[in-house]
């Protein structure tokens, strides 16, 4: 890979100040004055306890990397540079859709070096923002990655990022779980870089840094399992397009193994777990050009919508209890709901405001 490709960043995420709460925990240090002079002799055997355990971490840190790194590839394109995660012997490689971009042939390299092997794309799916592509030639002693199970992930779990950041290959950055649970919303893709513009649910948010190129590597825990696909970093909105340092997300790898195990089996993704009401919308302005909801421009015949009685020409304003104003609300609405649940969806036809209980389909 020449040092001269630069790699595209990641579809950047603004969070509002209420999407990010933080706490403080100071922790005041207690001294007791007058502490006879005897009780010195034990400051050595606890700093020897204290080395001990640092360097316990350090050694789980070094196997780990040791364990999983080999199972991180970089990806080229003739316009982009990413990371992906081996999944299986057969050479099945997971990424983001972001980082295979409507590309259909790829330049992989391994992190235990040997020369670069083609692939090709299996399926993407910009919904989910994930993609896997194959290697032409597997090359012997492929090792696939071990993926946990993300609903056990837990906040102050320590973790890894590893990937390819900046074209530097096979690095590795240390964090914490900041948040589980995290809906985010991708920027559209554009000249600049970015993603697919997709709306992602139960993302886990991460302190280790996510820097342009680690897109579709590794989010790993000390048990040397895949936890998550690092996708994006998020930027602060009072500073346009500036990163947010320390804010990272990652797809969970149970999301990541569901759409994986399709892609593979199927060459698509039938179930994905995410609501849809079966419709394209486009986004609608009020008399003062503010944005009012999200016109439907066309159902899907036998879908969720039209089985409710929604048509083209209705304007889509509530979703449940959440305001929509614009298409991405839409999307962030239905995001909360799982196919088959029943939602009232309030719209307006003909000047008139009117509610449909809709049953929900999948995406």
């Amino acid at each position: 890979m020449s040092g001269s490709r630069q790699p595209r960043l990641r579809a950047p995420v603004a969070l509002t100040a209420a999407a990010l709460g933080v706490t403080a925990l100071l922790a005041a240090g207690c001294s007791s004055a007058g502490t006879p002079s005897g009780t010195s002799s034990v400051a050595a055997p606890m700093a020897s306890a204290a080395g001990s355990g640092a360097n316990d971490l350090q050694t789980e840190y070094q196997n780990t990397v040791k364990n999983v790194l080999p199972s991180v590839v970089q990806i080229t394109t003739d316009k982009d540079l990413g990371s992906g995660v081996v999944y299986d012997d057969r050479g099945d490689v997971v990424t983001n859709a972001h980082v295979v971009d409507g590309a259909k042939n790829f330049h992989v390299s391994l992190a235990t070096g040997g020369k670069t092997m083609t692939a090709q794309l299996v399926a993407s799916y910009p919904a989910g923002d994930l993609a896997v592509i194959r290697l032409t030639s597997p090359p012997s002693g492929l090792k696939p990655a071990s993926f946990a199970d993300s609903s056990k992930v837990s906040v102050g779990q320590i973790v890894l990022a590893m990937g390819n950041p900046l074209g530097l290959s096979s690095s590795v950055t240390e964090g914490i779980v900041s948040g589980t649970g995290r809906t985010v919303t991708e920027g559209a893709s554009d000249s600049s870089g970015g993603g697919s513009g997709a709306t992602i649910t139960d993302m886990v948010q991460t302190s280790a840094a996510i820097n342009p190129g680690n897109s579709g590597g590794a989010l790993v825990d000390l048990a040397d399992q895949v936890i998550g696909i690092p996708t994006l970093a998020a930027t602060d909105p009072q500073f346009g397009s500036g990163a947010a340092p320390g804010i990272g997300f990652a797809i969970p790898s149970s999301t990541v193994k569901r759409i994986a195990d399709q892609i593979i089996s199927k060459g698509k993704v039938t179930d994905s777990g995410r609501a849809a009401l079966g419709v394209t919308v486009r986004g609608v302005l009020d008399s003062d050009l503010q944005p009012a909801g999200a016109a439907i421009v066309s159902v899907n015949k036998g879908g969720a919508a039209e089985k409710a009685g929604l048509r083209a020409g209705d304007v889509i304003t509530k979703v449940g209890s959440a305001q929509i104003t614009t298409v991405q609300s839409l999307t962030e609405a239905l995001a909360a709901y799982k196919p088959g649940q029943k939602v009232q969806v309030t719209y307006t036809r003909d000047g008139r405001t009117e509610t449909a209980e809709v049953t929900l389909g999948s995406l």
